[in-house]
């Protein structure tokens, strides 16, 4: 499954029952994350949803090494792995020197409080998982709109469903990192019945939560669609990111193709000192490897000046 096809199935499953930054909310400094590059003091990361579909998991890994990053993000690739698939990738990541830095795919959202029990007992069942992938981040979803609920009270309801996620992580670290939330926006084109369109709103959201553990992915792919305003987002609230997501307007695609100047956001990060991690989520024009290579290099070269 892939993340598009996700944010609309996670929202059906609810109606019918998504690093810290320099510092946290609570203003404990944190280890910095190791940088990129010089200059560079956030790591790349890469989607696997968005690369490699029709290759065996342990070669798609392969394939992001060969691009020359050492993260990769999931979007619950392993649900349906026996303890043989399990054994080889992780031999594969050890072998490739890679990490994974979150995962996704929870059935359940915070934005319906009729489902805060299923999303609870999502999280608990991850935990073990994540710890056997060495994955300290999953990503959770707002869910679509709750008819007769206002915004209000859903936008409330976020921000109590992540407080209870909250304290089941409490204190837990995977990895020899804290175990994160990070909420994440969709854009209405993507999907118009998401309740959490807004970046702006998500930050209001982690900002009440007021947790250490509990962080923003700003993908500016879906805030571009939705809102735009990209970089004055970023001065606002880059305490309260965890993860960014990339890819370019129109399309999904790399970096160059559409409408965001790129350049302009990683000068930004990096003047900022962000120091989680910023992912590749966009569908290659062309060659994935060499479109994966090009993008990173990119942000090494903004840095070089």
């Amino acid at each position: 499954m892939n993340r598009r096809d996700f944010s609309r199935n996670l929202a059906g499953a609810v109606m019918g029952a998504a690093a810290l930054g320099s510092r946290s909310l609570l203003g404990s400094p944190m280890p910095p994350a190791d940088g990129e590059g010089p200059g560079v003091p956030f790591k790349l990361s890469v989607m696997l949803w968005t690369v490699f579909e029709k290759l065996p998991f342990e070669e798609r890994l392969a394939k992001v090494a060969e691009a020359g990053y050492k993260n990769v993000e999931l979007v619950g690739e392993y649900k349906r792995w026996s303890e043989d698939d399990f054994k080889k990738a992780l031999a594969k990541k050890h072998e490739l020197g890679l990490t994974f830095d979150v995962t996704a795919g929870l059935a359940h959202g915070v934005g319906d409080p009729s489902a805060r029990d299923a999303l609870l007992a999502d999280v608990r069942n991850e935990l073990p998982i994540m710890e056997r992938l060495e994955c300290p981040a999953v990503i959770i979803m707002s869910g679509n709109v709750v008819p007769g609920m206002s915004r209000q009270q859903q936008h409330e309801s976020c921000v109590e469903g992540l407080k209870r996620a909250a304290a089941l992580l409490e204190g837990k670290k995977i990895a020899g990192q804290p175990v994160r939330l990070l909420l994440e926006n969709i854009d209405p084109e993507e999907n118009p019945n998401y309740y959490l369109q807004s970046v702006a709103e998500g930050f209001e959201v982690i900002k009440a939560v007021h947790h250490p553990q509990v962080q923003f992915l700003y993908d500016f792919f879906h805030e571009q669609i939705a809102e735009g305003n990209l970089i004055e987002k970023l001065e606002k609230n880059i305490d309260q990111l965890g993860l960014v997501h990339i890819a370019d307007v129109p399309g999904r695609h790399e970096p160059g193709t559409g409408e965001i100047n790129y350049a302009n956001i990683y000068k930004k990060l990096i003047q900022l000192k962000y120091d989680r991690y910023a992912a590749m989520e966009f569908l290659p024009t062309s060659d994935p490897v060499g479109k994966l290579r090009a993008a990173r290099e990119e942000v090494l070269a903004v840095a070089r000046g």
